[in-house]
């Protein structure tokens, strides 16, 4: 088994539901076990086109797949929440789901479909809070330790949004 780390957001509809649809169809594949989930935060988009604020969280997993097959479950979860991938879109458009392969164990791979680790993470507040929640010492593989970036994305508007689940954490959670 892996232990991955997977980046979820929404904004279009009602982005708790997505959330929440989209936890339980992750728990549902075979192969994956979810370990814990951060708390829910509101987001100010990054790039794109006005739009609303997003609702991101971060899901620590352990799983069997391999990286391609995992983000190919990833876009299928996607894809059943009604989310399309229209390379005309604008970049950073608003979407009803949107998953990202964020680590895999430590691995670093560069290919068309997948980048691991995920190339802005370490730029993202929406990715570095939740994942510093649930992973105090993740390490971005190539960078360091992810919670270090936090400082460099202070300007980001991010603000804690409640939790969406409860999991039993395999490990106790550190107190922030």
């Amino acid at each position: 088994m892996t232990r991955a780390a997977i980046g979820l957001g929404s904004n279009l509809g009602q982005p708790r539901g997505h959330l929440a649809r989209a936890l339980a169809a992750l728990a549902r594949v075979p192969g994956i076990r979810i370990i814990d989930v951060s708390p829910l935060y509101a987001t100010a988009p990054v790039g794109g086109p006005v739009q609303r604020d997003y609702l991101n969280l971060v899901a620590i997993v352990d799983t069997s797949l391999a990286p391609r097959a995992l983000l190919a479950q990833l876009h299928a979860i996607e894809h059943r929440a009604g989310r399309r991938r229209d390379p005309a879109a604008p970049r950073n458009a608003p979407r009803t789901l949107d998953l990202d392969l964020l680590l895999y164990g430590r691995r670093r791979a560069r290919h068309h479909e997948l980048a691991l680790p995920h190339p802005r993470m370490h730029e993202r507040a929406f990715v570095l809070r939740p994942l510093a929640d649930v992973a105090p010492a993740a390490m971005i593989p190539g960078r360091g330790l992810a919670k270090r970036f936090l400082a460099a994305a202070r300007g980001q508007r991010i603000a804690r949004a409640g939790v969406l689940v409860r999991l039993q954490p395999s490990r106790p959670r550190p107190r922030s």
